[in-house]
C-alpha cells in the first residue's frame, strides 16, 4: 500500500487547479473526513508555538486561512500573515477573515518555494497540511527557515502514518479505499483530489525521517509531536545561528 514518491505529481500548475475545484467545501470535507479530529490539531500547533503579543507570525500554503485566524483568535496584538499560490483558496480565507473578531493582517499570494518576504523577519513560521503539497520539499522547508528569525520557531502539522501495525492497516486502508469516494462524492471534484491526498502523504517523510530532514536544513532541537495515535505530527523546531549551520 506504499506509494512511490515519483508516482505523485506535484506540479505546481496541477496543484493549483486542484485545490481551486475544492476550494468552495475544502472546510467541509477537512472537518467530515477527519471527523473534526483537524480542529484539535490547530488548536494543540497555537498552543505549543506559544505566541505572545508583538510577534509576527507568517503561515505558509494557509489554504483557507483556519492556523492563522487561529493565531490572530489567540493572542491579542500579533502580526499574522498567510500566504498561499491558490487565489479561490485565500478568497475564501478572506472571507472567513471579513466575519472575524480578531483579523489575521494580510491573505496574500505566495509560492511556499520562493517566498514573497524578506529573511529573518518572523517569530514564528507555520505550515499545516501544505508542505507535501510543495514542488520541492527541501526548498519549501529552506523558504520558511530562511523568513524566520534566528531563533525563531518553524512549526510544520501534517499527515504522518501510525506506527502502530494494525492501527496502520485500518489507517491505510481508510485513506486509500474511502476517503478518495467519499471526498469525490461530496466535492464533486474531477482533477482526484481525493485521490492525490493519500498518494501525498503515502509518499511524504514522517516521524524520525522528517526530523532528521529538518535537523539538516538548518533548524535546532526539533521535536515531533505525534498526534491522535500518529495520523498526524507536529514538528516543532528553531532556526539556528549560521555558526550553528556550519
Amino acid at each position: 500500500m506504499e506509494v512511490d514518491s515519483q508516482a505523485v505529481d506535484k506540479r505546481g500548475d496541477r496543484v493549483r487547479a486542484m485545490f481551486a475545484s475544492i476550494a468552495g467545501r475544502y472546510d467541509l470535507l477537512n472537518h467530515l473526513l477527519s471527523l473534526n479530529i483537524d480542529k484539535s490539531w490547530r488548536t494543540f500547533t497555537i498552543k505549543k508555538l506559544a505566541p505572545t503579543a508583538g510577534q509576527r507570525i507568517l503561515d505558509v500554503c494557509t489554504g483557507t486561512g483556519d492556523l492563522a485566524l487561529g493565531f490572530a483568535a489567540r493572542v491579542p496584538k500579533v502580526e499574522v500573515i498567510g500566504l498561499d499560490f491558490c487565489p479561490e483558496m485565500l478568497e475564501v480565507a478572506r472571507q472567513k477573515n471579513a466575519k472575524a473578531t480578531a483579523k489575521v493582517l494580510q491573505f496574500g499570494d505566495g509560492d511556499a518555494t520562493q517566498l514573497p518576504v524578506e529573511s529573518n523577519a518572523f517569530d514564528i513560521v507555520t505550515c499545516a497540511f501544505g508542505l507535501r503539497n510543495v514542488s520541492d520539499t527541501e526548498r519549501g522547508i529552506d523558504e520558511m527557515i530562511r523568513v524566520a528569525k534566528v531563533g525563531g520557531k518553524v512549526g510544520i502539522l501534517e499527515f504522518s502514518k501510525p506506527r502502530v501495525p494494525i492501527l496502520r492497516w485500518c489507517y491505510l486502508a481508510y485513506f486509500k479505499y474511502l476517503l478518495p469516494r467519499i471526498g469525490q462524492q461530496v466535492s464533486g471534484n474531477d482533477h482526484g483530489a481525493y485521490e492525490y491526498l493519500p498518494a501525498s502523504v503515502l509518499a511524504f517523510p514522517d516521524g524520525p525521517v522528517m526530523v532528521e530532514l529538518l535537523t539538516s536544513r538548518g533548524l535546532r532541537d526539533v521535536v515531533a509531536y505525534p498526534l491522535t495515535l500518529g495520523i498526524a505530527t507536529l514538528y516543532v523546531g528553531s532556526k539556528s545561528t549560521p555558526k550553528e549551520r556550519r
